[in-house]
């Protein structure tokens, strides 16, 4: 596993990240943690430790994803295929015309924003892929009105507080565990907090332990020293691939918002030598959550810098990352590597 802490450390020297974490859970144990570095560029800053939590910009996505699974376990949104306008009747129905619910958690959805406010369409709902944030928004809006609640409100609800998570939380006042974030190198980190809690916006901080059990709750359908937290089924339709059929076989595949591994694709950001079901959620400043259940596998990375991988190669960075994780635990599984068990790491500087 020293390979893959190498890699993590390497990424964090290239891009100017002043904090890295890694966390390793294989067969529902943590047999590795790593941290390394400081909450801030600047010095005297607090160093990273287990109870540092982390900014994880777009990775809130998975969040917003298990509650949108709920909402279909519960019927509250009938059908994945519904038009989007049934939901959103302040919409421009000849915008959102053909568009449905599917196209919006799955980046298919072709819309856009300008930055006084505009939506526009790239392309037709279905027919190509494309990240934006405004599909986000709105699904985040959709459970408000659902549930009467926040998503994050719900999750915590259903998720966070029967599990006893105290270090995953939305924040709008900075605090010591809180690391901040780096827009520039030459620039003094920031705390990147919210105005509100609601979940629309990326104030969403986690610590390196809980983001693992976030995805490890995943890997395990729900299911915690056995007793069923979240409906299996909930799970199931969070992780599986969800998205319309593409012309283009190599655009990334996904289920509510989490990349899903059914076969290696360019354009994806998992590996092509990840094994198959595997699945994985990122966000702009660093943190990935990758599952591999065929290895019972569970790994969270942590950085503090946006734009942390650098435009054109971000997809080779998290690909390569994927397939050293994958190969590394590939020999594990097959008999042929060495898992001496726990490895704790904790290096400043």
């Amino acid at each position: 596993m020293q390979e893959i802490i190498n890699y993590v450390e390497d990424i964090k020297k290239r891009n100017h990240s002043s904090a890295s974490a890694l966390l390793i859970m294989k067969d529902n144990k943590v047999v590795l943690e790593h941290y390394n570095g400081f909450h801030s560029n600047v010095s005297h800053s607090q160093p990273v430790s287990e109870t540092s939590q982390f900014n994880v910009a777009s990775a809130r996505k998975s969040y917003l994803g298990l509650a949108i699974a709920y909402a279909l376990y519960e019927g509250k949104i009938n059908s994945l295929d519904d038009y989007a306008i049934e939901y959103f009747e302040e919409f421009d129905k000849e915008l959102l015309e053909k568009t449905t619910l599917r196209h919006l958690v799955t980046h298919s959805h072709g819309l856009h924003e300008k930055e006084d406010g505009t939506i526009f369409r790239e392309f037709e709902p279905g027919q190509s892929w494309a990240y934006r944030g405004i599909n986000v928004l709105m699904m985040t809006k959709l459970i408000r009105k659902l549930y009467q609640k926040s998503f994050p409100e719900l999750i915590k609800e259903r998720v966070f507080q029967p599990l006893g998570f105290r270090e995953t939380d939305w924040y709008t006042k900075p605090n010591d565990n809180l690391v901040q974030v780096i827009d520039q190198p030459e620039k003094v980190a920031t705390y990147k907090l919210g105005k509100s809690m609601d979940g629309l916006e990326s104030n969403l901080h986690a610590s390196t332990r809980e983001f693992a059990l976030w995805g490890n709750l995943h890997l395990n359908k729900g299911l915690v020293n056995g007793k069923q937290i979240v409906p299996q089924k909930v799970i199931e339709l969070a992780i599986q691939v969800q998205n319309p059929f593409y012309l283009d076989d190599q655009l990334p595949h996904n289920g509510l918002f989490w990349y899903v591994q059914d076969q290696p694709r360019l354009k994806s950001e998992v590996g092509e030598r990840v094994p198959k079901g595997s699945f994985q959620i990122l966000g702009i400043t660093g943190p990935t959550i990758l599952v591999i259940p065929k290895y019972n596998l569970v790994v969270a990375k942590m950085y503090n810098k946006r734009y942390n991988y650098g435009g054109a190669n971000y997809l080779h960075y998290l690909r390569e990352f994927s397939n050293l994780v994958a190969d590394t635990f590939k020999q594990t599984h097959e008999g042929n590597g060495n898992n001496s068990g726990r490895q704790i790491h904790k290096r400043n500087g």
